[in-house]
């Protein structure tokens, strides 16, 4: 049996939306997200559905195992961005989050849990989502990247990240919160931390530029090199093209770093030989469903638990 990666999961959960589409009550906050659409939403809605097909044959083709569940509703345009309202972790343990949208708040199945439950081996669920009553949000690994080895949850500042409910869920999962502010250039805020950054094994894809505090980008920064891992500069049309929304996935044959083919694209040959140092760069075209303003991270939730 090979040994699990505390980092790198070797499945995965992905809903194949069956009327995908962009969502509006996101579209204020999220600038990632496309308004300007030339083809009809019928088509989108097919091309999506292909998309996301075509990601699952080839992430099973590297030995990823990938649970695969519909989503046929109309009242849930972000369904294809599972990891924002439930994560898992090594332990047995499940956090389900507090939506900032409410429709996403839709998205919630306990369906998966009751996979999830059968299939893993599941000791405890932790039920966040109550905060929503309250304005609280904290949207799962969307507005947290952990880093399960040195256990820190890196969180921007956002609506969809409250610093509350970031402190509660360290209290919770045994990680330290690192809080920080990340903008672009025309000053808005970045909406969610796995846009700016994805952390892997042996390296780290991140943006230090749009994180204006110095101190705080240093800190963050020799964290990273501390332990022992590369730091990948991207420039902020890098991640506009997704190359911080990228996962790192583990197979029988080793690492590899799932990420869309706009990111692949994007990055430089510099950067795409750092990083298959350590991880194969597997390339996905998921072009449509990055009009909604997500990409391959967003739409992977990894199983941290342990098979039964």
């Amino acid at each position: 049996m090979s040994i699990i990666n505390p980092q790198a999961p070797s499945s995965v959960i992905m809903i194949r939306p069956h009327h995908f589409h962009s969502n509006p009550e996101t579209l204020a906050d999220n600038s990632f997200q496309t308004t300007e659409l030339t083809q009809s939403p019928e088509h989108i809605a097919e091309m999506a559905y292909k998309e996301i097909s075509q990601a699952q044959v080839i992430l099973e083709s590297h030995d990823i195992k990938v649970h695969m569940f519909e989503d046929e509703s109309t009242q849930t345009p972000d369904s294809v961005f599972p990891n924002n309202w439930f994560s898992t972790h090594s332990g047995g343990h499940i956090a389900i989050y507090p939506m900032y949208a409410q429709n996403r708040r839709l998205e919630r199945r306990s369906d998966i849990i009751e996979m999830l439950k059968q299939s893993y081996r599941v000791q405890d669920i932790v039920d966040y989502s109550g905060l929503e009553q309250d304005h609280i949000y904290l949207e799962g690994t969307g507005a947290m990247v952990l880093d399960h080895f040195d256990r820190v949850a890196y969180a921007v500042q956002s609506k969809r990240a409250n610093s509350l409910a970031l402190e509660r869920f360290c209290t919770h999962f045994n990680y330290e919160p690192m809080l920080f502010d990340a903008f672009n250039s025309a000053g808005e805020s970045v909406y969610h931390t796995n846009v700016l950054m994805c952390i892997a094994t042996e390296f780290v894809l991140m943006a230090p530029s749009m994180i204006k505090n110095t101190p705080r980008r240093e800190e963050i920064i020799q964290r990273f090199q501390a332990s022992g891992r590369d730091v990948i500069e991207l420039s902020e049309a890098q991640i506009a093209h997704f190359c911080g929304n990228a996962i790192e996935l583990k197979s029988s044959n080793g690492r590899i770093l799932a990420l869309s083919t706009t990111a692949y694209n994007a990055l430089t040959a510099e950067q795409r030989k750092l990083i298959e140092k350590s991880a194969k760069l597997v390339s996905i075209d998921v072009s449509t469903i990055e009009l909604a303003g997500g990409s391959i991270r967003c739409m992977i939730a990894g199983i941290h638990l342990s098979p039964r």
